[in-house]
């Protein structure tokens, strides 16, 4: 995990770690537990260099002042994060109990949020030493709680979407047939970090029957003349993500295949058409679903149409049947729908949306029609 950008200061982080305590009184709970991971480096700015035993948790809580607890080897670095001066820290050195110095912090028989990602062994240890504690995770009990953007975050979004554009209008130049996968996913790679990316988290070539697999792993196939190629790739410019699909062709395709990739433009296009504020999330999905299965395909869409996107590639809300959470301006989300015919090729298309007052607008301007490539 890379560390947050530069525009978000101390403020921001004490208006973030407010409205979260304010978020978990709303839920009743009694608190939030937050373990090194996205969420404290969204609250907080601190990413601890190495995720060890040693515990470190910020404790969040209506009407208390925000607690980081910390090892006292981790405090000098803990101390430069750029929410440090919105929050106390609290140090533990070795040999004393963390377990001890966090429950003076808790409600003795509070609820708390815990962070998914806390490890099980600090879980354990705060419900020893306060059995009754307990304890629900953070995506369970706030899943909104990154989902809505403000007007920094959603500039580093547009930002690193734009990034990953410039990749594919330069990755649409080189030869593709005659390569591996794995060659054209280097490829991706270095023109993602050319761009401004700090961390790439995925980079899928998926070629000919392979492209029929929505997370293929890259390997040493051939790209042969004829291969529809799906490309998915993304990860973290300046702490926030990118994630787009396109999909390519060697040489001319077939009636067929440009009968498909135009089927799935079109259902991109529609649940792209059906983003706007207050429309729960599973419209989203259905919009680009029906279009899909109307036309005979519907067995062949195997996931969900979108997940939100923030300082991670992957979080909520998700656009999928059952979710009724409504969209709200200021979410960031993929509408990806796809169609992969086992044993032949598959096709996406990504776009990163985000709503607006009255509607959506796209991270993503890259043609969506069909691209052929050598």
């Amino acid at each position: 995990m890379t560390g947050t950008a530069a525009p978000f200061v101390a403020d921001d982080y004490r208006v973030r770690m407010e409205s979260a305590a304010r978020s978990a009184a709303e839920a009743g709970l009694a608190g939030l537990l937050v373990a090194p991971g996205p969420d404290l480096v969204w609250l907080t700015g601190y990413a601890p260099t190495a995720v060890t035993e040693r515990l470190t948790l910020l404790v969040l809580a209506p009407g208390q002042d925000p607690v980081l607890v910390v090892p006292t080897l981790e405090a000098p670095d803990a101390a430069k994060a750029a929410g440090a001066s919105a929050l106390t820290l609290r140090d533990w050195t070795d040999g004393k109990d963390p377990y001890a110095a966090t429950a003076a912090l808790l409600d003795a028989g509070g609820r708390f949020g815990i962070s998914d990602n806390a490890w099980a062994m600090h879980l354990l240890g705060l419900q020893k030493a306060l059995p009754g504690t307990s304890y629900a995770s953070l995506t369970d009990a706030l899943p909104m709680l990154r989902a809505v953007k403000d007007t920094a975050e959603l500039e580093l979004l547009a930002a690193a979407g734009a990034a990953a554009d410039a990749t594919f209008e330069e990755i649409r130049k080189v030869a593709f047939g005659g390569r591996r996968e794995s060659e054209v996913a280097a490829d991706l790679a270095r023109l993602l970090r050319r761009f401004g990316h700090s961390q790439v988290d995925f980079t899928i070539v998926a070629s000919g029957p392979n492209g029929a697999n929505p997370h293929h792993e890259v390997g040493d196939r051939v790209i042969e003349r004829g291969d529809m190629v799906v490309l998915d790739f993304g990860g973290l410019k300046d702490g926030y993500g990118s994630d787009t699909s396109r999909t390519v062709h060697v040489g001319e395709p077939t009636d067929e295949e440009r009968r498909v990739h135009d089927l799935v433009r079109a259902a991109q296009e529609a649940g792209f058409r059906a983003v706007r504020p207050g429309v729960p999330c599973q419209e989203v999905d259905r919009a680009a679903r029906a279009v899909i299965a109307d036309a005979g395909y519907g067995e062949y869409f195997i996931h969900r149409t979108g997940h939100g996107i923030g300082v991670t590639t992957h979080e909520p809300p998700y656009m999928i049947e059952g979710e009724e959470q409504p969209l709200v301006p200021g979410m960031c989300f993929s509408v990806e729908p796809g169609v992969y015919l086992p044993g032949r090729f598959g096709v996406r298309i990504e776009d990163i949306v985000t709503v607006t007052e009255d509607g959506g607008r796209r991270l993503n301007d890259t043609t969506r029609e069909m691209v052929i490539v050598d």
